[in-house]
């Protein structure tokens, strides 16, 4: 069984201190969602996770294996990332884009097989991008976009799958059908997720469990149940709401109150 291990970690971007002794397990089948306001280390922690900043301290294992100790290529045959912001600056085409997924799988010069072929076109297929195959990258939208690099990324076959705010430029509908695939790939191919996700609500549909950030460190994690309270969600983004039990979901959700304006006092009118 595929386990993804977080012990201890200390992040850094030079002398200022991001995150700090978080820690976490995810096995196959989990959906970690990644909650907590701006700036509370969300991504840092992903980042870690992919590689992109190595922590000061602690460790990060897939299975037994130090991920800074294995190869790239090692890596990215069990680890795909999703991450916030895509620039692609050449005009390949959307089937150019989801191909590259293949990569790792390949020897250098290899050209893709009808295996490879069939992986790429049942990822585009459930991202529903197969429509714009091949459309030039940056013709499509930005929603579009964002439909071509998470195939991409189901094109790796990971065990992990790393989504940074996957649902920014997507629609109701989009975001619905991502977090649907996104949870029955979980629940039929033990795909691992952890995913930065901004919407609580979304979060406590989909999510099996939760991780809660404030200033860099966990201040919840857990079953959605005990992650997604009132009193955490005060303390954490200063925003009092109402948590109750959907009859139509079966799910938590979150109801925010709009913070109370303080009264200003009324003075009588001026007489002169």
């Amino acid at each position: 069984m595929v386990q993804l291990t977080v012990d201890g970690v200390e992040c850094r971007y030079g002398s200022i201190k991001i995150l700090e002794n978080v820690s976490l397990t995810v096995k196959e089948g989990d959906f970690l969602g990644i909650l907590g306001p701006n700036g509370s280390g969300k991504t840092t922690l992903l980042k870690s996770i992919s590689r992109t900043l190595k922590p000061h301290k602690g460790s990060i294992l897939l299975d037994k294996n130090d991920i800074y100790s294995l190869k790239s290529i090692e890596l990215a045959k069990h680890l795909a990332v999703v991450p916030q912001e895509n620039v692609i600056g050449f005009s390949f085409t959307a089937l150019d884009i989801v191909l590259m997924g293949r990569n790792p799988h390949m020897t250098r010069f290899q050209m893709e097989n009808e295996k490879d072929m069939a992986i790429v076109r049942k990822a585009m297929d459930r991202t529903n991008t197969w429509q714009f195959a091949y459309r030039p990258i940056n013709e499509l939208s930005g929603g579009e976009k964002q439909r071509v690099v998470i195939a991409r990324a189901l094109a790796q076959e990971p065990k992990v799958l790393l989504l940074d705010e996957p649902l920014t430029h997507l629609d109701m509908i989009n975001q619905l059908e991502v977090m649907d695939l996104v949870k029955e790939l979980c629940a039929k191919e033990g795909l691992i997720v952890l995913a930065v996700i901004h919407d609580l609500n979304l979060a406590a549909r989909y999510c099996t469990t939760a991780l809660l950030l404030k200033s860099g460190k966990v201040f919840s994690a857990g079953s959605l149940e005990e992650v997604l309270t009132s009193e955490n969600i005060k303390s954490v983004f200063k925003v009092d709401a109402i948590v109750k039990k959907s009859l139509v979901t079966n799910s938590l959700y979150v109801i925010p109150l709009s913070p109370q304006k303080p009264m200003r006092p009324k003075t009588a009118p001026s007489t002169s």
